[in-house]
């Protein structure tokens, strides 16, 4: 039997102890120390790596903190474009949606697409069209209204400009939720989901949904999850770009991490972070900003919550 752990993250940025006030520093604290462990508690009980993921990322969906599902910020249009991927590091399989705009919870339907659909990624009305035919739940707009988020919204509507979450700087707040995990048979899986960007236009898409960039699982390697402006992360295909330096190159998890976070990406502007686990439940947690909202959990071992670098 293999060693259990699953770590989460709930989005990158310009996070730092002045940005938040205790109360909101307990309020992420708590939320994402119940969502790791409610997936936790999956792996011990000898549930699969992706019923883990999927767990963790629908607690973090249902909170109104994190720009996944209920939190997800406001579009030019007022509305909300919700983007989601999972993957199984045992069979590479994968499901993955963009551009839904009243899906309960997106990593259900990206857990869907992978196991009834013969496609990878399904966009806009037909993905919806495609989780009203497996019953799965959706919300009104109401559901995703949240005060701050509107208000955030408010402040360039009228204008040209987008804005990313996590910092008082406006154009450097990175809003995504993810988990990867390591279950009691050795495989990996990795979840991942977002709100995108406040104010954006254009359908835009980010890394997300895009297998390979916001999201990779392989039990030869490692599963991914990756949190920060998805634009750089696509071109440098992040997360694939790591499981590639531990299998052709023979770097370790922490080593392929920080190679390409804190080097790749940084040498073209791109900022954020990812957590990652192997299959013999090595975590890595590495990002090059300010902050990142993370938890992790192994088998045997204390809850670990952070938001801030250590």
């Amino acid at each position: 039997m293999h060693k259990t752990a699953i770590a989460i993250h709930g989005g990158a940025g310009t996070i730092t102890q002045a940005n938040l006030s205790p109360e909101q520093d307990k309020a992420y604290r708590a939320a994402l120390k119940k969502a790791v462990e409610a997936g936790h508690q999956v792996l011990e009980r000898g549930g699969s790596a992706l019923d883990a993921v999927e767990l963790a990322v629908v607690h973090l969906e249902d909170s109104p903190l994190f720009n996944a599902g209920r939190g997800s910020v406001f579009t030019k249009e007022g509305k909300h474009e919700m983007d989601a991927s999972i993957m199984c590091g045992k069979t590479l399989e994968a499901g993955a949606l963009a551009g839904v705009r009243s899906i309960k919870n997106p990593v259900k339907l990206a857990r869907a697409i992978m196991e009834h659909s013969d496609h990878v990624m399904l966009s806009g009305y037909g993905a919806e069209e495609f989780a009203l035919s497996y019953g799965l739940e959706f919300a009104p707009e109401a559901y995703f209204f949240d005060r701050y988020r509107y208000e955030q919204w408010s402040e360039v509507r009228d204008s040209d400009i987008f804005m990313l979450d996590h910092t008082a700087q406006r154009d450097e707040k990175f809003g995504t939720v993810g988990a990867v995990a390591v279950d009691q048979e050795g495989n990996v899986a990795s979840a991942t989901s977002t709100g995108g960007m406040t104010n954006k236009r254009y359908n835009r898409i980010g890394d997300t949904p895009i297998i390979g960039s916001g999201t990779y699982a392989n039990n030869h390697t490692c599963a991914i999850s990756c949190t920060g402006h998805g634009e750089f992360f696509i071109r440098a295909v992040v997360a694939y770009d790591v499981s590639c330096l531990m299998e052709y190159k023979g770097y370790t998890l922490q080593k392929a991490c920080e190679e390409v976070v804190l080097k790749k990406l940084v040498k073209f502007g791109g900022e954020g972070g990812l957590i990652a686990v192997t299959p013999s439940a090595e975590v890595a947690l590495v990002f090059n900003s300010e902050g990142m909202y993370r938890a992790s959990k192994s088998a045997g071992e204390e809850t670990l919550v952070a938001i801030y670098k250590e």
